[in-house]
């Protein structure tokens, strides 16, 4: 079924977008950001625009890389919650200079997804399910996992970042995350030698990346090895898997018949793009995603 899905998280609002920018309120702070998929006119006057605690500016056009101007009560670092049923999560945001802020909000639509499966597993029987997450960033979904009562490993190639991870999930009072700093495709071919299983697996590849001691990650070259690895991995029955797309021009019925000729036909399965809508009701999309249970 395609689903397009805005989440609902309050201290997130897409204020505005245009003219190759977003404006966004993360928390009490507004952030200006580049986005090279608004292609429209902004609607807010350009004195709301400047009126942004962060504005994001790029070292040289077409770079992802650049610097932030701050007004002067803008901290370096806030932190923003997400609340949902019995799940109580805070994460802690900081300006990077590939402009992220260390949270990607239209994610909390899958945290829910997250969350939910594993209830359903624990009330089918399996009492502490095994969740596996790539390219796992800052935690989002690795914490509504363990918010559920999985046990979940968490991999990213990048120390600082599973340090922040690991920083989330003090934050949100939760514990016993099994750290992983290492290349995800090195990980996964490691844990399907050894025979280990998961019930489910969670990949949120980049377009292109860097593991742990330099390996290249270029999604449309590595992406069908990672899925045929994480097809080893997952539960024959009662698993899900969820499989995130940022990359410009790769859609969900890509998405979905990459993921069948990996793992074959799931019992369900969800997919389509994750969008905010600002104030002026553009709607612009942030991610493809898809999603099965089996």
């Amino acid at each position: 079924m395609i689903k397009q899905l805005t989440p609902n998280i309050p201290d997130y609002e897409l204020l505005d977008t245009g003219d190759g920018e977003k404006l966004e309120r993360f928390g009490d702070y507004v952030v200006r950001r580049p986005e090279p998929q608004a292609i429209w006119r902004k609607s807010l006057s350009e004195g709301k625009w400047l009126a942004a605690d962060a504005s994001f500016l790029r070292s040289n056009k077409g770079e992802e890389r650049g610097e932030w101007r701050l007004k002067p009560e803008m901290p370096s670092r806030w932190t923003v919650k997400f609340d949902y049923k019995e799940m109580h999560l805070r994460m802690r945001l900081a300006l990077t200079s590939f402009k992220h802020v260390g949270i990607f909000p239209e994610q909390s639509a899958n945290w829910e997804f997250i969350y939910d499966t594993i209830h359903d597993l624990r009330k089918e029987g399996i009492e502490r399910p095994k969740v596996l997450n790539l390219f796992a960033y800052t935690g989002g979904a690795t914490l509504a996992a363990r918010a559920a009562g999985a046990d979940v490993t968490h991999v990213d190639s990048v120390k600082q970042v599973v340090t922040w991870s690991r920083e989330n999930m003090e934050s949100s009072s939760l514990d016993g995350v099994r750290w992983i700093v290492e290349d995800a495709t090195k990980f996964v071919e490691r844990e399907v030698r050894r025979g280990n299983k998961y019930h489910g697996i969670i990949l949120d590849p980049p377009a292109y990346g860097r593991g742990a001691n330099g390996e290249k990650w270029v999604l449309e070259d590595d992406i069908c090895n990672m899925l045929e690895q994480c097809a080893k991995l997952l539960e024959a029955k009662d698993a899900f898997l969820v499989f995130n797309l940022y990359s410009m021009g790769l859609s969900a019925m890509l998405a979905r018949t990459a993921v069948h000729q990996a793992f074959g036909t799931p019992r369900s399965e969800q997919m389509g793009e994750l969008y905010f809508e600002d104030r002026s009701k553009k709607q612009i999309p942030f991610g493809t995603y898809y999603r099965f249970r089996r």
